[in-house]
């Protein structure tokens, strides 16, 4: 659920639906498709969610692949972590975490406008045993956290045997390590206190790292006053909570309504934007206090990646999400990572230019020779429609051609001139691909020319279909495959130089309905593709087609038997070529679409510009105008059309420095 799907489709649905409802069918969808199999890749594939070394993290003796973290509090029952640790994540949380389980069926309130999440019970959880089993089997490699509480109203005797029980439980079952949330509860502060003070007797499992939980509510003086009480505590850091406690109840809350529960007053948790600036001062202070080897780690109110550049900046060494993810979508963790790598590189000298004869000059040239035979095909198509070896392999000449169906020409005319439209469209993809992509080092690059490249030379033998070789496919197919071939050598990722976007700015919003449009445009050419493939090595005409031409195959084969072998072979060719077009364009809507590449838009705005025109021109100029037979490419224009104007505000633009 990338969030050009989130953003535009299932938040606005999903919003209408009650906040637990909403919340278990999206963990629910999430973690089934992830445990269904290769369901991990395509969770990786929609959001090309792959982790560059830079991000690499130490933290207390840990390895972590990304400076991002997965609070508790998104997927508190565990039923979607392995698909969140396919989102870009470094680590993942699970809590809080208490001896016994603590059930709410208060309702949850979400705020869309305000960007707030409101929990009845922030201590709502599974339980000890439950959570215990979740980190033995977590189906994932991240790193997972427990952060443990001391249950409701618990004596300072009670919550520390509790909190001993838990790491021992949850450390033989795999934990990484501990947050110790003894402040969030509702304690008098004298308990909590008391609590601190004993907490220098736990023994801890060997190498497992300790976290104090610091609440976003909790006043300066009194973190400051638990700092001093747990000074004898070897706290290799802390972690800023996510959540105001003790929240305004709003007057028709049904749990205002419930009344007092457990002897004590109901409290609500507001999770969400307005928590930055709380997490900003307590990261400032912790910094301040406890110096550089501390790790802190803060994430309250991070909904964009300027948030998480803010608190980096302040002093933090790692960013945890929550609300984040469900108000700006599953590619945050992606759109920070992205601005942390940006941040790390503009430091840093820029890398040697690649030779153009490394690499990338060789696709610059495989994409001129697509253009430049589309444009002979297209000459070709338009005027005389055979060559000489057409005529010679059919024993026809054009005259004859035209005595046995008028149409006959026209038809061939018409495969041939939008294969070479797709011929031109390729080849200006490929070379926008290798000079502003390639070149640099971009991985998406070389995988969108690489996919593409494959599909179009495995297309060659679609036209031996129907036994007619074509030696000017054939001696083309001979000139560019050593062009692709050169053009894999020494290629080496690099990170990308140019500025990535902070904010969740409308030119966003909207560019995500764009991308949409343009990834439905790639899998419906995708789709088109193959089906015109697969037509032309079986039935060859569709029912439009035979009513155009007004024959039926057993009427052409008893003219010629080789007339369908020609026909075929055109409509296979233009198949792959279309096929090889849509994953090139397919792979630029899922993991190019950027703030401020401008080379990208107008790649999409004139690499499809030729594909278009050659397919509906010709169709009207030779009269083939059925429209169930074209609604297909009307689909695909409007598709076209409608992700360029949504882009432009996006991708026209540069995002600040």
């Amino acid at each position: 659920m990338p969030d050009w799907s989130y953003q535009t489709i299932f938040r606005p649905l999903l919003s209408r639906l009650p906040s637990r409802v909403s919340r278990s069918f999206t963990l629910g969808a999430m973690g089934m498709i992830s445990r269904l199999p290769g369901g991990s890749f395509v969770i990786r594939t929609l959001g090309h969610m792959e982790l560059s070394p830079i991000l690499k993290r130490q933290a207390a003796g840990l390895t972590l692949l990304s400076p991002i973290g997965v609070s508790g509090g998104v997927d508190p029952s565990g039923a979607a972590h392995k698909a969140l640790a396919q989102f870009g994540p470094g680590f993942m949380e699970l809590g809080p975490v208490t001896v016994d389980a603590i059930r709410s069926d208060d309702p949850i309130r979400n705020d869309l406008r305000g960007e707030m999440i409101y929990y009845p019970d922030y201590f709502e959880n599974d339980g000890l045993t439950a959570i215990a089993g979740r980190i033995s089997r977590k189906g994932h490699g991240l790193p997972q956290f427990a952060r443990l509480a001391p249950m409701p109203d618990a004596s300072p005797v009670e919550a520390l045997d509790q909190i001993r029980r838990m790491i021992e439980t949850l450390g033989e079952a795999g934990a990484a390590g501990f947050y110790l949330d003894i402040a969030s509860g509702n304690q008098p502060w004298e308990h909590v206190l008391q609590i601190g003070k004993g907490l220098a007797g736990l023994s801890m499992p060997a190498g497992l790292p300790l976290y104090v939980y610091v609440p976003l509510s909790l006043p300066d003086d009194r973190l400051s006053e638990w700092l001093d009480c747990t000074i004898d505590i070897e706290w290799q850091g802390a972690v800023i909570g996510e959540a105001w406690l003790d929240h305004i109840i709003p007057a028709d809350s049904q749990i205002a309504r419930a009344g007092v529960r457990n002897g004590s007053p109901p409290r609500l948790a507001a999770v969400g934007k307005t928590g930055l600036e709380a997490s900003l001062g307590k990261t400032v202070l912790l910094r301040e206090r406890m110096g550089d080897g501390f790790i802190i780690k803060a994430g309250g109110g991070v909904h964009e990646p300027l948030d998480a550049l803010r608190l980096l900046e302040a002093g933090a060494d790692l960013i945890m999400l929550h609300s984040g993810l469900v108000h700006s979508g599953p590619g945050l963790p992606k759109r920070i990572n992205e601005a942390v790598i940006y941040e790390t590189v503009r430091k840093e000298p820029p890398p040697e230019p690649i030779s153009f004869w490394r690499n990338w000059g060789w696709m610059c040239l495989l994409g001129i020779g697509m253009i430049i035979g589309g444009l002979l095909a297209w000459w070709i198509g338009a005027t005389e429609v055979l060559l000489t070896y057409d005529t010679r392999f059919l024993g026809m000449a054009i005259s004859d051609i035209h005595h046995v169906n008028h149409h006959l020409l026209h038809f061939m005319s018409h495969d041939r001139i939008t294969l070479a439209g797709t011929m031109i469209s390729i080849g200006i993809i490929y070379y926008q691909l290798a000079r502003h992509g390639l070149r640099y080092g971009q991985h998406w690059a070389r995988t969108a020319i690489v996919s593409s490249c494959i599909v179009g030379f495995s297309s060659f033998f679609l036209y031996l279909g129907y036994g007619y070789f074509d030696p000017l496919h054939a001696l083309a197919a001979a000139v560019l495959l050593p062009m692709f071939i050169f053009s894999l050598r020494g290629h080496t990722d690099r990170p990308n130089l140019k500025p990535v976007n902070l904010r969740n700015d409308r030119a966003w919003k909207l560019a995500m309905w764009g991308q949409l449009c343009f990834v439905a445009l790639g899998f419906a050419l995708a789709a088109g593709g193959i089906a015109i493939a697969g037509v032309g090595v079986t039935n060859v005409f569709v029912k439009a087609d035979l009513a155009f031409l007004g024959t039926t195959p057993d009427q052409l084969n008893a003219v010629n038997p080789k007339l369908i072998s020609l026909i075929a072979h055109d409509r296979a060719g233009f198949g792959g070529a279309l096929l090889c077009d849509a994953i090139a364009i397919l792979i630029i809507a899922l993991w190019g679409i950027g703030q401020g590449e401008r080379w990208l838009w107008w790649t999409l705005l004139i690499g499809g510009a030729p594909g278009f025109y050659a397919g509906l021109s010709v169709h009207f100029g030779i009269g083939y105008v059925d429209f169930m037979h074209l609604l297909p490419a009307f689909v695909a224009v409007f598709l076209y059309i409608a992700g360029l104007i949504l882009l432009y505000p996006y991708m026209m633009r540069k995002p600040p420095i």
